[in-house]
C-alpha cells in the first residue's frame, strides 16, 4: 500500500471486532515507531503493548466514561516518555512532538496491516501507570486501541460516534490552516 493510500484509509473507528495479534505484528509496529524522527535522534518514546486478557480487563477499568467501545480492542498500546529524555530548546519541549510522530508511524502501519489503531486521551493516567508498572514520573501520552473494523455498529456508541463511524468527520478546508509566505 502506498503511504498516501494509508493516510486516506486511516480512521479512528470505534466499532471493533477481535483480531489475532502476534508477536511479529507487535515487533513490526514497534519497528515503525523506532524509525520515526526525533530531536537529536533521542527517540524518547516508550510503548507497552498489552494483549493479555487479564491486563486488558484491568486497563478497561482505567478508561473514562464514553470509552466503553474499547472493550472490543484486541490490543492496547500505552505510550509514554520522560521530559528529560528529549530536547527542550528555549521553551519548546519536543517530547510530545517526537512521540506524536512515532505514534503517527504506528497508525499508518496499522492501517496498512488492515488494523484499526485508535489513540485516545480518556483514561486515568495514574491508574494506567499502576496497572502497567510505568514509573510515576513518566508522562503518559496516549493509549492506542487496536482491533479490526466491524461492519456492525457497536451499540455502546453515542449518536455522534455512530455517525462518525458511517462517514469521515469533516476536515478543515486547506484555506483555514495553510498560509503561504505569511499569515494573512
Amino acid at each position: 500500500m502506498e503511504i498516501r493510500k494509508a493516510i486516506e484509509l486511516r480512521r479512528a473507528y470505534r466499532s471493533l471486532e477481535p483480531v489475532g495479534i502476534t508477536r511479529e505484528m507487535i515487533d513490526d509496529l514497534a519497528e515503525c515507531a523506532r524509525l520515526a524522527p526525533s530531536c537529536f535522534n533521542n527517540q524518547p518514546w516508550n510503548y507497552v503493548f498489552v494483549t493479555d486478557k487479564d491486563q486488558l480487563q484491568k486497563l478497561f477499568g482505567c478508561l473514562s466514561k464514553g470509552n466503553e467501545w474499547i472493550h472490543k480492542a484486541s490490543m492496547i498500546a500505552a505510550v509514554y516518555g520522560f521530559k528529560d529524555k528529549d530536547c527542550v530548546v528555549k521553551e519548546r519541549e519536543y517530547l510530545l512532538f517526537d512521540i506524536g510522530m512515532s505514534v503517527g508511524f504506528i497508525l499508518l502501519r496499522a492501517t496498512e496491516m488492515g488494523l484499526v489503531a485508535h489513540p485516545i486521551a480518556g483514561f486515568n493516567e495514574d491508574a494506567v501507570k499502576e496497572v502497567l508498572g510505568i514509573p510515576k514520573d513518566a508522562r503518559m501520552i496516549t493509549l492506542i486501541n487496536f482491533g479490526k473494523k466491524s461492519d456492525t455498529l457497536n451499540p455502546v456508541l453515542s449518536d455522534s460516534q455512530k455517525l462518525a463511524e458511517k462517514e469521515r468527520p469533516p476536515r478543515k478546508e486547506l484555506s483555514e490552516f495553510v498560509h503561504i509566505d505569511k499569515v494573512k
